[in-house]
């Protein structure tokens, strides 16, 4: 049997846990509720890109370019997208002489020195690294990408793909192709770096499978998008005990 003034304790000790409880529980739902804001406005970008993507390969299907541009098309070339982003290409960084000494100077005559025993060492070449350059047009059609710049061009054909890499955030892309040695590739802003990424996708799925079949597989990814679309969190308090 608890007295009164150990029911007040017990009663009161209670209140304190449950409020440190409510506490936590609503510093994570704060953190939920951001994280929750992210991943909804992430599945919401995703969710018009390939409306987008869809409108776009219904033309291609037709034979329409979705966007206007200068390119010089192939036969049955058909532009997808356009954008603008920074072209980059393998390249090394600043090289060193190493082991140079400083060697001895000697005085020959009033004002004139003599440096005897100098060494510039041996060259090292920097490291690898990709070097960016000019920003140009980047231009997505069902056969290539290419980069129109004010200096550079560059194409690189599906054919002739032997691999790309994309880094996490989607915006910088390094493309390896069988007629070039050096690996090269464009940099992104962060909405037209998606954007490119989901394109470039079904640019891949059209050369490989027929434009039809992209239309198939975007239907299919709306789907699952729409399954798979984030909910908010919920706040559960613990009630309070009397």
């Amino acid at each position: 049997m608890l007295y009164p003034n150990e029911l007040q304790r017990y009663t009161g000790r209670s209140h304190v846990m449950g409020f440190i409880a409510n506490w936590k529980t609503r510093r994570k739902f704060k953190s939920d509720n951001e994280l929750y804001a992210i991943a909804h406005t992430d599945w919401q970008a995703d969710i018009e890109i390939f409306k987008k993507i869809k409108e776009a390969f219904k033309l291609a299907a037709k034979g329409e370019d979705v966007v206007s541009n200068q390119t010089i098309q192939k036969a049955g070339e058909i532009v997808l997208w356009r954008a603008q982003g920074q072209f980059h290409e393998a390249g090394r960084g600043a090289g060193q002489f190493v082991g140079a000494s400083q060697g001895l100077s000697i005085p020959v005559v009033a004002g004139i020195r003599y440096r005897v025993g100098a060494t510039r060492g041996t060259y090292v070449s920097g490291d690898p690294i990709q070097k960016y350059g000019e920003v140009g047009d980047v231009v997505l059609t069902t056969a290539r990408v290419l980069f129109n710049g004010m200096i550079n061009t560059r194409e690189w054909a599906f054919a002739k793909w032997n691999g790309a890499a994309a880094s996490e955030d989607e915006t910088d892309y390094i493309f390896n192709v069988s007629n070039r040695q050096k690996t090269s590739g464009v940099l992104f802003g962060a909405r037209d770096g998606r954007e490119f990424n989901r394109y470039l996708s079904c640019a891949l799925v059209a050369a490989e499978y027929g434009i039809e079949r992209v239309i198939t597989e975007v239907d299919k990814n709306m789907k699952e998008l729409e399954e798979d679309k984030p909910m908010p969190p919920v706040l559960a308090l613990e009630a309070p005990q009397n």
